[in-house]
């Protein structure tokens, strides 16, 4: 179970480091991962197996003002509780922190106390990267924490998978009661980011301009970005969507899948494609509440490969590289997995359950030397293909993926 493991590397991230960042949108599940944590090490037994271990946990969230103002002086705050593991949610909101953070860090680690003391959760990642990169570096791990994905359903059939993928992976979303239920739960989660959540982050965006923009990005899912027509749709500059999809990427929410960007005799696409990164929300954004209503929509293979996307980069190794591959011609790859080892994975997504490949697929597996050669689509079995290709299902090769990342934690 993605949990599981996911709980598992963030005991072993405390013990290698000082302090520990979960990095994740809003409703993912940080906080209830921390409380977990928690519940773990107040209810932990010692080496004999005598008492409980006597390992104090404090939580503070940073956007609760009496949380808040009990770091007004950060440094007394954490020299009253150095024997505690100290959790601070949502620690974008206080950016002066972090030197504060090092040097009690640094002055701990003379006095022989190492790893394991501070657990900083974030819904911001760029933000909270740029302010901690320079005060942290070498103090610090990141884990993400994302949305439910298809492992960690039972068994996973096909009518749970595809209520996975309607809905997407956000627990308030996936759980709920109905599907009408579910697109009400996203819809408010969409504007409680545009109304709220985006404003104490800091910028001015006018909230219109932002839903305008997430949801041309959803019609778009999957496609090369082309800026200049967003912006001409928008009246706003090539630079000023640059700016929106960087915040939207900081926050989690988009992902641009970058080309493959080695030495190539071809002529390459160079822009990046754009995914919404939940793909409940990319059908939100379009209105679309139902499977049957989704099935009929054009955005439905951009939707399927987004989602696909999204599964196996959480399974995979951490150090993995990923990219896609598309040259002027068309010679294509959907997702390129450059993993830890030097195997590079060629990835072929269909949303057909008889899918086959393009010429221009093998000339591209050519083109970047693949190792391996791989079909995902809606089909359930695994089967080998011609010209060297191996269909295999969604659900079995994130598990060869999480397999390799247990490897990498081992």
């Amino acid at each position: 179970m993605y949990e599981r493991e996911v709980a598992q590397e963030l005991d072993i991230y405390l013990q290698e480091f000082p302090a520990v960042a979960i990095l994740g949108p809003r409703q993912v599940g940080k906080t209830t991962l921390a409380h977990q944590l928690m519940q773990r090490l107040m209810h932990s037994r010692t080496p004999s197996g005598v008492g409980r271990a006597a390992r104090p946990v404090l939580y503070l969230d940073l956007e609760t003002p009496a949380d808040l103002a009990q770091l007004g002086d950060p440094g007394a705050f954490f020299s009253a509780h150095a024997d505690a593991l100290v959790i601070l949610d949502e620690v974008q909101r206080l950016p002066g922190l972090f030197a504060v953070l090092r040097g009690v860090i640094d002055q701990r680690r003379r006095a022989g106390v190492f790893n394991g003391q501070f657990l900083l959760l974030g819904s911001a990642s760029m933000e909270l990267l740029s302010q901690s990169s320079e005060s942290l570096a070498g103090r610090l791990a990141y884990l993400e924490l994302v949305p439910l994905i298809l492992t960690e359903l039972p068994a996973a059939p096909t009518p749970a998978q595809n209520n996975l993928w309607l809905r997407g992976g956000f627990p308030g979303s996936y759980l709920a009661r109905s599907d009408a239920a579910s697109l009400r739960w996203r819809q408010q989660f969409i504007t409680t980011y545009l109304e709220r959540d985006i404003p104490l982050l800091g910028p001015r965006i006018p909230a219109q301009t932002l839903r305008s923009l997430w949801t041309m990005l959803a019609y778009e899912q999957a496609q090369v970005l082309n800026a200049a027509r967003l912006a001409a749709s928008l009246g706003v500059s090539g630079q000023t969507i640059g700016r929106y999809l960087d915040l939207l990427c900081d926050l989690l929410l988009v992902r641009r899948l970058q080309p493959w960007a080695k030495q190539s005799s071809k002529r390459l696409i160079k822009a990046p494609k754009v995914y919404v990164r939940d793909s409940g929300l990319v059908h939100a954004l379009l209105g679309l509440g139902t499977l049957d209503a989704l099935l009929s929509h054009p955005v439905v293979g951009g939707s399927w490969e987004g989602w696909v996307i999204e599964n196996l980069l959480s399974s995979a190794p951490p150090t993995t590289q990923h990219s896609y591959y598309r040259t002027a011609v068309g010679a294509e790859i959907d997702l390129l997995l450059e993993l830890p080892g030097g195997a590079l994975w060629a990835i072929e997504i269909k949303r057909s359950s008889a899918p086959t490949v393009t010429k221009g697929y093998h000339i591209a597996c050519d083109d970047v030397g693949a190792t391996r050669r791989v079909v995902v689509s809606g089909a359930t079995q695994r089967f080998p293909m011609a010209g060297g290709l191996e269909h295999v299902p969604l659900q079995d090769l994130m598990c060869e993926l999480q397999a390799l990342r247990s490897a990498h934690f081992a």
